[in-house]
């Protein structure tokens, strides 16, 4: 697997990231080290300084709108990713109309009502379309508990089941690995077509039959 081969299949996508914190600044990131081609990006929120705990930001960005901000520093890496800025708290018809042409969406949210509402809505009413969550990268370590699960166009990166609370709060390491893991599932999904590169779908995942 030839990395220019990559970037250039690569080139050819779009992806939707619904969400640019801890999880959605740093899969940003990792699509653009890999030449992805096109990011949709929404999220209402401005970079503040505890953000620069576990996301992808500097702080001479803080008081930036987090889509400006992760757009600037994607820009630094590779100019030619066209990129996609939307500064709102996305609803359902928002989701269906900024990542209607997107190949692959990634949920980021914090919120698990926002989650269940995107996830709901892409697997509801846009038919052949994938959706990438994250779901339990609280607290530090137990790195064998993370992995990816499928559940038909649904795919769901971490340990599913730890929950952020003041004596579990949300660190960088978990929350990097479990964003990257989106990034690699993204990729997966992205070349499971190609005829010349051979991703190995699904060999590592928990299979669900649902």
């Amino acid at each position: 697997m030839h990395f220019e081969k990559v970037k250039e299949h690569m080139r050819t996508k779009s992806v939707g990231i619904a969400g640019c914190g801890g999880l959605g600044s740093s899969c940003a990131m990792a699509l653009a080290r890999v030449g992805i081609g096109e990011l949709v990006l929404a999220d209402y929120d401005i970079v503040e300084e505890e953000n620069l705990s576990r996301q992808y930001f500097f702080r001479d960005q803080i008081g930036k709108l987090k889509t400006d901000a992760l757009r600037e520093t994607i820009h630094r890496i590779d100019p030619e990713i066209k990129i996609h800025t939307f500064d709102i708290k996305l609803c359902q018809s928002d989701i269906v109309e900024l990542f209607g042409r997107c190949d692959v969406v990634v949920e980021a949210f914090d919120l698990p009502d926002m989650k269940q509402m995107i996830i709901e809505t892409v697997l509801t009413t846009m038919p052949e379309k994938y959706i990438v969550a994250g779901l339990g990268l609280a607290g530090m370590g137990l790195t064998n508990e993370l992995r990816t699960s499928s559940y038909g166009r649904l795919y769901v990166c971490g340990d599913q089941q730890s929950v952020v609370t003041l004596d579990n709060p949300t660190l960088a390491p978990r929350t990097g690995l479990v964003a990257h893991m989106q990034a690699n599932q993204v990729m997966e999904l992205l070349f499971q077509d190609h005829p010349g590169i051979n991703p190995k779908i699904f060999s590592n995942h928990d299979q669900i039959v649902t």
